[in-house]
């Protein structure tokens, strides 16, 4: 066997083992994932890259009525989810969280989340959520990704292809810019937002779970439907708002959250 097939064997074979070593369920969808990076070693890179992101943009004050709304119904989610997550067993999956949720002036129409429960609103995403509803469809969202390890997940397969069969600290050390941009571009921060973000499939993954989530913590998931009415009208005739660029169509996701009420509804009593 020559050099190049025993490496290519060798490569294969280590991804094999990592993938066979390090897949998990999601919680409530029962989907098997790959995510083989140590989940510590992430929320540290999370703490880092979102205190260089508030120092580079200051975020509003608490006195300013956005974020108010914004950790209102951020602490009543993340409540509800770490509650629910205890109780079947699976707190593990947020017993390092700290939440934090923060608003920054920029106009872009975006959120996003960081692993550790580091949550940030843009104020150009308000005139669509419009009201406590609207901020729990997109708040229930990003709260889902980092509940589901969406980015572990999409991080793992993009270091697979970028860097190779490689540990997350042996990256850092010898690719550390090439690591830190996947990272950044895995969680939709920076100017590079939506390059690599997430797939479909997450999204409509964190579309289902935030529509439990909200209804767990009391809001109508119905009000699902009319966030992404609304986020279709405001993008007819302009740019893609950054919070859809590599998502699934609004139309889409109103199909697919029409279709799924009925069972978002059954975890949902008003509060």
């Amino acid at each position: 066997m020559n050099k190049i097939k025993f490496l290519s064997l060798f490569i294969l074979t280590l991804t094999v083992i990592l993938v066979m070593g390090s897949c998990s369920s999601v919680p409530l969808t029962g989907r098997r994932q790959m995510s083989f990076l140590p989940e510590g070693m992430l929320v540290n890179m999370a703490l880092t890259n979102y205190q260089e992101f508030i120092t580079a943009n200051p975020t509003l004050p608490a006195s300013d009525q956005r974020v108010q709304a914004v950790r209102r119904v951020g602490n009543r989610i993340s409540k509800a989810v770490n509650q629910y997550l205890t109780e079947s067993g699976e707190g593990d999956r947020v017993s390092n969280f700290q939440w934090e949720f923060n608003v920054v002036h920029d106009e872009s129409v975006n959120a996003w989340a960081m692993p550790g429960g580091k949550i940030m609103f843009y104020t150009g995403i308000f005139p669509v959520t419009q009201n406590d509803e609207g901020i729990a469809v997109v708040m229930a969202h990003e709260i889902a990704h980092a509940v589901a390890k969406h980015g572990n997940e999409r991080m793992s397969q993009q270091l697979l292809l970028t860097l190779g069969a490689v540990s997350l600290d042996a990256a850092m050390s010898q690719r550390p810019e090439a690591t830190r941009d996947i990272f950044l571009m895995t969680y939709g921060v920076g100017s590079q937002l939506g390059t690599l973000a997430y797939s479909r499939k997450h999204e409509y993954e964190a579309d289902k779970l935030g529509m439990i989530f909200m209804a767990m913590a009391g809001y109508n998931p119905a009000g699902t439907v009319t966030f992404w009415e609304r986020m279709q009208t405001s993008a007819t005739g302009a740019e893609p708002p950054q919070f859809l660029s590599t998502h699934p169509s609004s139309s889409a996701r109103i199909k697919a959250a029409r279709d799924f009420i009925p069972e978002a509804m059954s975890y949902y009593s008003s509060q």
